[in-house]
């Protein structure tokens, strides 16, 4: 289901994690590769999601819990028919101010965190403050580098050392495309939601 306000949200006590990431960072495709089906949607696209989707993941004899897909930072584009005559810097407000919104809907219910960077961008303004944000706002929090299949081995290791160095904890390395880091990706998860 999508949420665009706090009465959209699920009510049941279970268990939240939510997904933080820039746009396009690949937070529908971990979606996807986590529940091993396509239910969430997925762009070359930038700025697609807009509400926050609410994805019941169950696995095994494990509680289940919610994965919390929420709208991307760093790109914001309205709807054409949505503009009107606004001037694109007053879109681009518009669409920063509904961000924010259902971003704090979101962690006022203070639930786990997993922040996605692309493996390919170490050390991103955008990121480093986002994980700022997230570090605090969430019960819980850990940090994983989407698209790491991209990068040959020597870069993959520069990448995870210069982006455990700026966010001072551990990186998670995760491929959607190929499933590296998917059983240690479940392992977090696990962690993060008891």
């Amino acid at each position: 289901m999508s949420a665009a306000s706090a009465s959209d949200l699920p009510r049941d006590g279970v268990a939240e994690i939510a997904l933080v990431g820039r746009s396009n960072v690949g937070k529908s495709s971990l979606i996807n590769a986590l529940v091993r089906q396509r239910v969430a949607r997925t762009s070359a696209a930038p700025g697609k999601t807009r509400l926050a989707n609410v994805y019941r993941v169950a696995r095994g004899n494990i509680a289940p819990f919610y994965l919390l897909d929420l709208p991307g930072y760093g790109y914001a584009r309205a709807p054409r028919q949505a503009l009107g005559a606004l001037s694109p810097a007053d879109a681009r407000r518009s669409s920063q101010a509904e961000f924010e919104a259902i971003v704090s809907v979101v962690f006022e219910r203070a639930p786990a965190a997993l922040l996605l960077v692309d493996a390919r961008h170490p050390g991103l303004a955008s990121d480093r403050t986002a994980w700022q944000w997230v570090h605090a706002a969430a019960g819980d929090a850990a940090v994983v580098a989407t698209k790491i299949d991209k990068l040959g081995r020597g870069e993959r290791i520069r990448a995870l050392r210069e982006f455990e160095s700026v966010f001072e904890t551990s990186v998670l390395p995760f491929s959607a495309v190929t499933g590296e880091g998917l059983d240690e990706l479940w392992t977090l998860i696990d962690r993060l939601k008891n």
